[in-house]
């Protein structure tokens, strides 16, 4: 593959080396390049509908009149269901690939964003189901966009995950402005939503038509050390792998401080700082945003210095972030912490799945065992910062947030690439090895 002059001499740091390096039959980069296209789709598609809900949590809490326990108990329907999901996961995407899932699981979640807004006008019981609907389809969908977006990087041989991270920020920056929006001009939840469901249904359906076969996972030799019995002892050996399980706990603590931040900032804002509905929605999108940029720029970063340098100066920023957003004793002071929150819970994720594809052949097990161990934040996060809003304030709940983010600090160094087996098309240095980075190859 071609590269500038620039990219060429760019050194790659050792534990990005194996996923550009990769020995992977080929498909021409047009192709390659419509499936990226492709794929952002589905990310931005994602985001903005889950964010258009997240928009409107507010205006559905003041209809249902929920407390913040009963609210953070309203919302675990959506964890539940991506955790049902999430193991599923992988074997749905062996099956009917990654393109066919996300197609249908679009469908479904467009469905559940129509009950959701119609079912609040009548009571709490279709909301949950409307949400676990929502929730069920996000979890298979988000492993099948992984997947293929680790198959598109392996192709492109540059570290491009984040950016289809970047996409799914966009789509949520989106859906946030678009609800603000809304809220600003007096629009009602229900055709809201059902504008959204329907988009949803119809755009990422068509979209994802481009996206590449899973052919190179399909095809890739298994590895050496897995276990007779096909797929599904293959599946389950992989819940079974310590790196795989410490990537899944990383991945749990960055999507708890992303999670956090869909679901409780706007709340926390009217609630702790006395904001206006507007302002709430409006701190949202900042969160949003910063996460957008991080996650546009990290490839670069993460090229130049290593996926591990990277996460840890992320983490301390989130935890800078969330430390003044809970502890700020004004709007202002805690607006500015809503940007280095969302920095810091930026790359996590994405990272995580890149670590977890980082042998081909393995890839939709490790993402779906990965995911769901990551998703459990979306379980445990909304009633326990529920639960103990009630008593220090939503703000000072989230310090639970930062505490986890620090102590990942400690395994990160997990998301290094293995050392490859002998006879692998590279052999980089162990984690620890003095060694000057090799150049990026052409």
């Amino acid at each position: 593959m071609r590269t500038s002059r620039a990219d060429a001499a760019a050194p790659v740091p050792t534990d990005v080396r194996i996923s550009l390096t990769s020995a992977l039959p080929q498909v021409p980069k047009a192709r390659a390049v419509a499936a990226a296209r492709a794929t952002s789709v589905a990310f931005i598609g994602s985001g903005f509908a889950g964010a258009s809900f997240a928009s409107r949590i507010p205006q559905v809490r003041d209809r249902l009149e929920l407390s913040p326990a009963q609210l953070g108990l309203v919302l675990l329907a959506i964890a539940t269901g991506s955790l049902i999901a999430l193991p599923l996961a992988g074997t749905l995407v062996e099956h009917l690939g990654s393109r066919r899932t996300v197609a249908v699981m679009a469908l479904i979640g467009g469905a559940g964003l129509a009950v959701v807004a119609v079912g609040y006008l009548v009571g709490v019981v279709p909301v949950l189901v409307g949400l676990f609907l929502f929730g069920f389809s996000n979890g298979a969908w988000d492993v099948a966009m992984n997947v293929q977006g680790a198959g598109v990087e392996r192709q492109l041989e540059r570290s491009i995950m984040p950016r289809f991270h970047a996409g799914f920020s966009v789509g949520t920056v989106a859906g946030a402005l678009v609800g603000a929006a809304m809220v600003a001009l007096h629009v009602p939840v229900t055709p809201h939503l059902l504008a959204v469901g329907l988009t949803s249904a119809v755009v990422v359906p068509f979209a994802v038509r481009g996206f590449l076969p899973d052919a190179d996972s399909a095809a890739a030799a298994e590895p050496v050390d897995a276990p007779a019995g096909g797929r599904a002892s293959s599946a389950l050996a992989r819940w079974r792998e310590p790196r795989t399980l410490v990537i899944g706990l990383i991945v749990l603590s960055f999507a708890l401080a992303e999670g956090a931040g869909n679901d409780w900032i706007p709340v926390a804002l009217i609630d702790g700082y006395g904001a206006s509905a507007e302002l709430g929605t409006l701190g949202f999108a900042l969160f949003l945003a910063a996460m957008t940029g991080c996650r546009w720029f990290g490839p670069g970063l993460l090229d130049r210095h290593g996926r591990v340098a990277v996460l840890r100066v992320l983490t301390g920023a989130g935890v800078a972030g969330l430390a003044m957003f809970a502890l700020g004793g004004s709007a202002p002071f805690a607006v500015a912490g809503i940007v280095f929150w969302g920095i810091g819970a930026a790359l996590g994720f994405p990272v995580g799945m890149s670590a977890a594809s980082d042998e081909p052949a393995a890839a939709a097990g490790r993402v779906s065992v990965v995911s769901s161990i990551g998703y459990c934040a979306f379980l445990a996060g909304p009633p326990v910062i529920g639960f103990v809003g009630e008593h220090v304030t939503v703000a000072r709940a989230l310090l639970l947030v930062a505490g986890l983010l620090a102590l990942t600090f400690l395994l990160l160094g997990a998301v290094r690439p293995p050392v490859p087996r002998p006879g692998a098309a590279s052999d980089p240095e162990p984690a620890g090895a003095a060694a000057e980075p090799e150049p990026r190859r052409t």
